[in-house]
């Protein structure tokens, strides 16, 4: 059975099939809506984008350094060695076609190792968000945290353990 949902017009009570927003009645209202629509994503994915790269990314000089970094053809080229190597899986909880690259021991703690394949892992989304927040708890990285010195975990098996608990 189609979806189905009342047509957008005021006081318009018809039910129309998705992906429309207006019955045949007050169809000339389509293209006016989907205009406005996409001028407003526009304008609002370019503000959160704005305030994502400001407030964020470039925080502080270091946080800068970081992200130019990621910018880089070595940073390219270190991320598709790794995912060759890990076949694209997640070394974390073996999920298929991961992704994501990440730093076992992250950056904003040691950036000596930056670029270093030993401390690269592929990832998958799931187990990075855990990771995340696990390394703001136990490194203190992360906005508005303030960085503690605690012993680096380098074993992918430890901090698997360290973020499921």
């Amino acid at each position: 059975m189609p979806k189905v949902r009342r047509c957008r017009y005021a006081g318009c009570h018809a039910m129309i099939q998705l992906p429309d927003h207006y019955c045949q009645q007050h169809y000339e209202h389509e293209a006016e809506y989907l205009a406005s629509r996409q001028r407003w994503a526009r304008a609002h994915s370019k503000q959160y984008q704005h305030k994502y790269n400001h407030v964020t990314r470039y925080r502080n000089d270091t946080k800068s350094t970081q992200y130019e970094f990621y910018r880089t053809t070595t940073w390219v080229r270190l991320r598709q060695q790794v995912l060759d190597r890990d076949h694209y899986v997640c070394r974390y909880c073996s999920q298929p076609n991961s992704r994501t690259v990440d730093h076992i021991v992250p950056i904003e703690y040691d950036q000596t190792r930056m670029a270093s394949m030993d401390n690269l892992a592929t990832i998958c989304r799931k187990c990075h968000h855990k990771k995340t927040q696990w390394e703001q708890s136990y490194y203190g990285t992360g906005k508005d945290n303030q960085l503690k010195l605690v012993p680096e975990v380098l074993k992918i098996s430890k901090i698997k353990k360290l973020f499921s608990e």
